[in-house]
């Protein structure tokens, strides 16, 4: 088992070799954690060699769903940040690419993301009720036809490249959504959004189709992963050294009202 998912692992230098330029978040190659048969089966980096090795299996230690597509924290593993899959992940180039979108979110762990995260109130707030999922299950309005008006008129906005009309309707947005569901769509948006934009970007690299999913209705979570991707754009046409910087990318997203 640990060979075949090595020899897994391994295609994907490959690919990351011709990505890695794009940004400084590819840069790297992290951990893989595959779940199978109730167990993690990490594979790791052998810096020397330059290939996927078999490290360890761990327990799962919580419900993992099917089909899951997530980078966290391995406490059994150092505490390191992986990219954690199931095995079909390897079954189509856009596997291969999803694994690079989950490495920009180990590269967003390691150098920015607590200290970003923890200046948001409804951060803070899930924190001092021990709510750790609210990055997933934060009660958004997203069918509310008050969030869906304006939110389209900002994507269409941002791609007119309309700097008057992002802020327009990003102040429309912010007085209805109110500070904790504005500050979770920002957050979405930076977070979900730049794994989009650069996963993208590795498709045109490769002369792949862009990934577009999230901008269909009815809207959930993911639809920010594409709002995010057209914002960031958007704000690398007007500085194109914006995306260089997470942490500067983040605040600009958030002010811009």
């Amino acid at each position: 088992m640990s060979k075949d998912f090595a020899n897994k692992c391994g295609q994907l230098i490959d690919l990351h070799q011709k990505a890695r330029r794009i940004h400084p978040a590819l840069d790297g190659l992290y951990p893989i954690a595959i779940v199978q048969d109730e167990r993690f089966y990490v594979y790791d980096i052998d810096q020397e060699e330059r290939q996927y090795t078999f490290r360890k299996d761990l327990p799962l230690l919580m419900p993992i769903p099917q089909g899951i597509r997530a980078a966290f924290p391995l406490d059994d593993y150092g505490g390191r940040m992986a990219c954690v899959v199931t095995p079909n992940v390897f079954e189509t180039p856009e596997g291969y690419v999803t694994i690079l979108h989950e490495f920009v979110h180990c590269y967003q762990f390691e150098t920015c993301e607590q200290e970003m995260k923890m200046s948001l109130d409804v951060a803070r707030k899930a924190q001092e009720v021990g709510d750790f999922m609210w990055e997933i299950e934060h009660p958004f309005p997203y069918q509310a036809l008050d969030f869906i008006r304006p939110y389209q008129k900002f994507l269409s906005a941002a791609l007119e490249n309309s700097m008057e009309d992002v802020r327009h309707t990003r102040q429309e947005l912010k007085n209805y959504l109110g500070l904790h569901d504005f500050e979770y769509m920002v957050w979405q948006e930076w977070k979900e959004g730049f794994a989009r934009w650069i996963e993208n970007r590795v498709n045109q690299k490769l002369g792949m189709q862009d990934n577009r999913k999230g901008l269909e209705q009815p809207y959930s979570r993911v639809l920010f992963y594409a709002g995010g991707e057209v914002y960031i754009n958007f704000l690398a046409l007007q500085d194109e050294s914006i995306a260089s910087d997470l942490s500067l990318l983040f605040q600009t997203m958030l002010s811009i009202v």
